[in-house]
């Protein structure tokens, strides 16, 4: 077979889900020829993930109808020929709804294909002297096999059609006792991992992942990320995502000499290993952020607005945030006056109305209110959709308000009176306290969440979805 010269790079989507057939550019004269086999940054820009290579491997193959595989492993591939021809077959063996698709093609020196982890490769050579390569991003280890999943290459549900017949062809004995798909054990996805899984925003996360088995929910006693050694003793190649519910939130206290040790400890020690982890595996590190990371001068704050934190929580968290952008793989979710299964402002208005109590409250620290459940659904939709890594800031929508707008809301809706919640300034508020400053306006842009087709619902709405939610648990 003549190798075509000069054609363009092009990608070509195949019926297995994230496997992709490319065609190289291949030069050639009389002396022969040269291909990039691979070639980061023109790849990239077709789609090919950038799944970071490690190893490259050569399977030599002496005669024509030399048949291996159907292997799954636990890494992704890039594959091609460096010498010869080849009829490849991969089957999809990954849970999920494409388990058993089959896609084959002929391959020669001028084609690549991209092999995800879990889908089985398997090839038969065409012609003498094969050489087959593969680029994989991890390295092979013997604790590894134990994660391979494998394929009978005469299975009949697959009906592969092989050129050269499987009772004619050169095959390992291993490759014959391979099971056929009816006893597959499908290979799972990776795991992601939830930090802080017991405070407000990990319970809505719990609720949000409770149809993927593959979620792995860790409070403190689970992973305590205050202490060195628990970021040992995981195999952390299993893991895709990590999504960081843990914080010290403790924002007055953070002011003081325990405190602020506390805070650093947890908000930027702690973050800076797991983006050591996240960025040495290639695991998508998903870190919360604050509006604390604004000194809330700017009438709305956007993601690319420097940070200018006025205490030593926003400066921890403005820390953090610098670290995780630095991870390659990375969403940081900025919001803003939190609100979920716990103790909350809203809870403790509706207590306030309940009692009768007539509170004051400031009137001159403006934002919007963010519900967990809501951050949880962003935190998935931007982690499923593969949006651009970055940053994103989410709050629920609506006009701003005041936290004494948001308190006289609060009881009229809980059989208080509005008029019963009086303004007082943050100055006024806090006279003779020892407090952390606070940014007076803490409004998030939201084009940005939006533009990757998430739309923040709207604050009122979830508001009196909360409070009914709050009175029917009694």
């Amino acid at each position: 077979m003549t190798i075509e010269f000069s054609k363009p790079l092009k990608a070509t989507p195949t019926p297995i889900p994230g496997v992709v057939l490319y065609d190289l550019p291949v030069h050639g004269d009389n002396r022969g020829w040269f291909k990039e086999n691979w070639q980061r940054e023109k790849m990239l820009a077709l789609g090919l993930p950038d799944f970071a290579p490690v190893q490259n491997n050569i399977s030599f193959n002496e005669t024509a109808g030399t048949t291996r595989g159907i292997h799954a492993e636990p890494w992704d591939k890039f594959i091609s020929v460096a010498t010869g021809r080849i009829f490849g077959a991969w089957v999809d063996l990954r849970e999920g709804p494409s388990f058993g698709t089959v896609f084959t093609a002929e391959l020669d020196a001028s084609q690549a294909i991209f092999i995800p982890r879990g889908v089985g490769n398997a090839f038969q050579t065409l012609e003498d002297d094969t050489a087959y390569t593969y680029l994989v991003n991890d390295h092979w280890s013997a604790d590894a096999q134990g994660q391979y999943t494998f394929l009978n290459l005469a299975d009949r549900t697959a009906n592969i059609p092989w050129p050269v017949p499987l009772d004619e062809a050169a095959l390992s004995d291993k490759d014959k006792a391979h099971p056929h798909l009816a006893d597959v054990v499908p290979m799972p996805p990776k795991k992601i991992l939830v930090l802080g899984a017991n405070g407000q925003l990990g319970r809505a996360l719990r609720e949000a992942y409770q149809d993927r088995a593959e979620v792995e929910f860790a409070g403190r006693s689970e992973f305590d990320i205050s202490a060195a050694d628990s970021f040992s003793g995981r195999n952390w190649k299993n893991y895709s995502a990590i999504i960081n519910a843990a914080a010290y939130t403790a924002v007055d206290e953070a002011e003081t000499p325990e405190g602020r040790r506390n805070a650093w400890v947890i908000n930027v020690q702690a973050v800076a290993e797991l983006g050591k982890i996240a960025t040495a595996h290639g695991i998508t590190f998903v870190q919360v952020s604050s509006d604390y990371v604004f000194d809330g001068t700017a009438t709305q704050h956007s993601e690319d607005e420097p940070l200018s934190p006025l205490g030593v929580y926003g400066q921890t968290k403005a820390a953090g945030d610098a670290i995780v952008g630095a991870v390659p793989r990375h969403y940081i979710v900025r919001t803003s006056w939190v609100i979920g299964d716990g103790n909350n402002f809203v809870r403790t208005m509706a207590s306030l109305a309940g009692r009768g109590i007539k509170p004051s409250v400031v009137d001159d620290q403006i934002g919007r209110l963010s519900f967990t459940s809501d951050i949880a659904a962003a935190i998935r939709h931007l982690l499923d959709t593969a949006a651009p890594f970055g940053t994103y800031n989410f709050s629920n929508d609506g006009e701003p308000q005041s936290w004494a707008a948001i308190a006289a809301e609060v009881f009229g809706m809980t059989g208080g009176k509005p008029s019963d919640v009086s303004g007082v300034t943050t100055e006024e508020y806090f006279r003779g306290k020892a407090a952390a400053p606070r940014p007076l306006n803490s409004v998030l842009a939201l084009d940005k969440i939006r533009a990757t087709g998430f739309l923040p619902a709207q604050s009122s709405e979830r508001l009196k979805a909360y409070l009914n939610a709050e009175v029917s648990r009694g």
